[in-house]
This record gives C-alpha cells, structure tokens and sequence, in this order.
C-alpha cells in the first residue's frame, strides 16, 4: 500500500480499554494517528475496531490424528483470520508452519514447537512421548524450535492408577523449565488436575493451560509467582462427553473429570479475583473446530469475568503478555471492525464487519 492509498478507520477506534480515538489511518500496512500528507486513494471502513483478536491456545497444523496437511492447516488459520484471529500462541503442534510467516494473509502464529509428554500418556501423534531422564533435552529443543515457549504435558491420565497423576518428577519438572529459561523461552504446561499444580509453579513455569485444577490453597501460590493461566472453558465444556466415554474402564477418572467441569466457572472467576492474568485460549486443532476465539470470551464473561477485562484478555492484555503490538503508532495494522460497541455486548465478537491483516482487508 503506497501513500497514495490508504486505509481511514473511523468511528471509534479501541487502542486500549482507556485509549478511545475517533480515527486511525493505516499507510504502507503501519498504523498511523495523523493523516497521511497526499493520501488520494482512500477507502474508509466505518465502526468498533479492536486489536486483532489473540487464540494464545490454538494449534494450527494438528488434527484428531496428529500433523495434518499443509492444506488442511490453511483452512484453519483462515477459519481463525475470519473470526477475527489475527494473533496466535500455537500451543504445541507436530506440523512445521513456519511456511505461514511468509504469507501475509494468514494471522501471526507464535509457536511452542511440539508438545513435550510422557511415554503413552497423551494423545497419540500429538508430542514427543519421553521419560523424565530425556526431559532437559527435549525441552532445549524445542525451546530452539518455538517462539519463545514450550509446552509440558503436565498430566494425563495414568492407567494403573485410573486417574490423573502429574506426569513429571518434580526435579526433572524444575531442570527442564530452568534450561528453557537459559534459552529465553517461557514454559506452559497442560494441566488438568489438582496435584501436578504445585511443582510445576514452584519450579518457575510460567502458565498453565486449562488449570482446572487450581484451588484455593494454590491461588496466593500463583500470584506470588505471576503465573498466568488460559482456562480454554470452551474445551473444558467437552469434559462430561469424555467422561461418559471412559466411565466403564476408569470410574474415579470419569468421576473427576465430571468434578472438575462442574466447578470450571467457580475455578476461573477465584483466579481472576485473586488476581491471576487469565488469556482467552480455545485449544482449537486436535478435536476442537477453529475459530471460536468469540466463544471462548463470553464463556469468561459468564464466569463472572468483567466484559472489559475479557475483552482485554483477546486484545489488549494478551498481545502485552505476548510481547506483540496493538493499535499503537507505527505498528502493523491488524484489527477487527465490529458494528457496535464490544464492551456493551462481547457477543458481537462473533460478527466482524471487516478484518484488516497487516493493514489489508482480508474479511
């Protein structure tokens, strides 16, 4: 896009949940607060805009059986795009992407390499299956691979036992994550239960995904370390489903999953009152459809999460913890454009009037 054409938003421009303007103009694909000097070519879009919205747990390139083809992982980062995607934390994933940072019409992935478990105690095709003495390792690894992160299977469902039970020793927990941070990565960890919670944290990860184990007792825990979590509540309403499927073989499993999911609102709103950063994550990929960023907000918004703060946990908040840009002065240009205000009704999340991807209209 040259000087001579250029893109107006205006209506009500959302840089921050305090920062309302009128207007941005968008010059060479980069945000710009003051109108270009010579603009000609000038397309206006009108309305609500919005940073690009962020998944920070999505996995592009997975499927139900692990990698998937470089088609089928178009589809998905396009579903995302259409949904107002424009930020991605790919949460693990066995298929290399890298091939859409040279796109500019599919959203910005930041990568956590793949999912680093124990032997045959995951989803079969999705990690690296390894046992604890080959965790430092594989965690420098990937730590190469990613984007300045790593994904943990923190636990999984341990068959003689019948239930959940933390997949690491606490040492090979603590070694690990402190050779990732050596590297510069930061460390999350899939976690369901309540008893993989507290090693994980005092060994310095980072975040936890799903966390629908965190209880009371561990809260002060994670506010004392700073360590965020992505509740994925839009995955966790699948929990009765799959506690239905593995009733007859692992009752107390079935059991506490079903305990798990029932509590999952309390859980989220208790972090967010105590002061944990809770981010907007779908787990799309693997079994779950793409582009369900929308959902995954107003699942937060029905725990009792403020509208204005879920909204920031898409936008505003999640793109500061990533370490990317939002609407600010010179920065590249993706944002949504809505028809009303999204801090009166998230629910229009689900309805972008246009998407604008390094300053092109895409949707």
């Amino acid at each position: 896009m040259s000087v001579h054409a250029v893109l107006h938003v205006k209506g009500r421009v959302l840089a921050g949940p305090d920062d309302v303007r009128d207007e941005l103009w968008v010059v060479d694909g980069l945000i710009s607060y003051d109108r270009p000097v010579g603009a000609r070519d000038v397309r206006t879009v009108a309305g609500w805009a919005l940073p690009g919205l962020v998944d920070a747990h999505c996995h592009v390139g997975l499927g139900p059986h692990g990698p998937v083809e470089p088609g089928v992982a178009e589809k998905q980062a396009l579903t995302d795009r259409e949904a107002g995607t424009l930020l991605i934390r790919d949460a693990g994933s066995p298929s290399d992407t890298r091939w859409v940072d040279d796109r500019a019409d599919l959203p910005k992935i930041i990568r956590a390499g793949r999912h680093i478990a124990r032997t045959r105690r995951y989803i079969r095709g999705f990690a690296h299956e390894i046992e604890p003495d080959d965790l430092v390792a594989y965690v420098a690894r990937e730590a190469e691979r990613g984007d300045g992160w790593v994904k943990l299977v923190g636990d999984w469902i341990d068959r003689e036992a019948g239930d959940l039970t933390p997949s690491w020793p606490r040492e090979a927990a603590a070694a690990a994550i402190a050779e990732a941070h050596r590297l510069g990565a930061r460390v999350t960890a899939h976690c369901f239960a309540e008893n993989s919670l507290r090693d994980l944290v005092e060994s310095g990860i980072d975040c936890i995904e799903h966390a629908t184990g965190l209880t009371q007792d561990l809260i002060p825990l994670f506010v004392e370390r700073g360590v965020a979590i992505v509740p994925t509540l839009v995955n966790i309403a699948t929990f009765p489903q799959l506690a239905a499927g593995g009733e007859a073989k692992f009752p107390n499993w079935s059991a506490h999953m079903r305990r798990l999911h029932e509590r999952r609102y309390d859980t989220v709103r208790a972090a967010y009152d105590a002061g944990i950063p809770v981010f907007v994550g779908t787990d799309a990929g693997g079994t779950l459809p793409h582009g369900l960023v929308a959902a995954e907000v107003a699942e937060l918004v029905t725990a009792g999460i403020p509208p204005l703060e879920a909204l920031s946990a898409t936008t505003w908040g999640a793109r500061e913890w990533l370490g990317r840009p939002g609407l600010e002065e010179g920065a590249p240009a993706d944002l949504v454009v809505y028809e009303t205000d999204p801090r009166a009704d998230v629910g229009v999340l689900a309805a972008p009037r246009r998407v604008v991807l390094n300053g092109r209209v895409v949707g």
